[in-house]
């Protein structure tokens, strides 16, 4: 019985990983993506709109 719930317990771990590695990946596929058309652009930054506000400012990277 205690291999078992050792064993779920392992599987669990090891898909939570496999998720947050697949998460991280396509965030940094995303963040080399939008550094390559800028680059190709010669833009600064990306705009985003404010919805509050509705003004544009240069969207960070943290965001």
């Amino acid at each position: 019985m205690a291999q078992l719930i050792f064993l779920i317990i392992l599987i669990g771990g090891g898909w939570i990983l496999y998720k947050k590695f697949t998460k991280d990946a396509e965030r940094l596929s995303q963040r080399s993506r939008q550094h390559e058309n800028e680059r190709r652009t010669g833009a600064v930054g990306t705009l985003e709109k404010d919805p509050v506000t509705g003004e544009y400012r240069v969207k960070r990277d943290e965001e």
